[in-house]
């Protein structure tokens, strides 16, 4: 039997009820590779991309809200393709080198831009872009799941949850 979600409205459980898993202390000692954010990130989220600063007190360019350096990617209004952009530090040993495993959401064709990351003592830090395109419409308003992860080919499997709500067509009422 399906997994039910608790609530006023009996439904079948997904991952926004049930989250991406448990936590592992000893595998979390030993990450491999860390999506690392800073509280300046957070201020440059909020003031910036979110829309609350004014223009001259930003420094960066406004950029998309799912580039949010978060270990989970979430698009909400997906209507044709949308690009994310995450970084990574590896934290594991110098020379390592990672590859992408996607399982995309259903109606959804995802690519990694590089598809692999090569690590070294001198560079500890890379950027990869992940791209989203519709293949399929859905029934409006559903969220699809997937996940990304990264493996080295050893111990290291770097798992981030994937959400997508495809959009037909916007909604507008008139008032005359």
């Amino acid at each position: 039997m399906p997994i039910k979600a608790n609530g006023r409205v009996e439904k079948i459980a997904d991952p926004f009820d049930y989250g991406a898993g448990f936590i592992n202390p000893n595998m979390a000692a030993d990450p491999g590779l860390i999506y690392d954010i800073s509280a300046s990130d957070y201020l440059k989220f909020f003031n910036c991309m979110g829309g609350l600063g004014s223009g001259d007190t930003c420094t960066t360019a406004k950029g998309s809200l799912a580039d949010l350096n978060l270990p989970s990617i979430a698009i909400p209004n997906l209507k044709t393709f949308q690009v994310a952009t995450r970084t990574v530090t590896n934290v594991g040993q110098a020379n390592a080198v990672y590859k992408a495993f996607l399982q995309p959401p259903v109606g959804i064709e995802m690519a990694v831009e590089p598809p692999v990351l090569v690590f070294s003592k001198d560079r500890k830090v890379q950027s990869f872009k992940v791209t989203f395109k519709v293949t399929r419409r859905p029934i409006q308003g559903d969220y699809r799941f997937g996940s990304l992860a990264w493996h080295d080919g050893g111990n290291h499997w770097v798992r981030i949850p994937i959400a997508v709500r495809i959009v037909i067509e916007e909604i507008y009422s008139k008032i005359s």
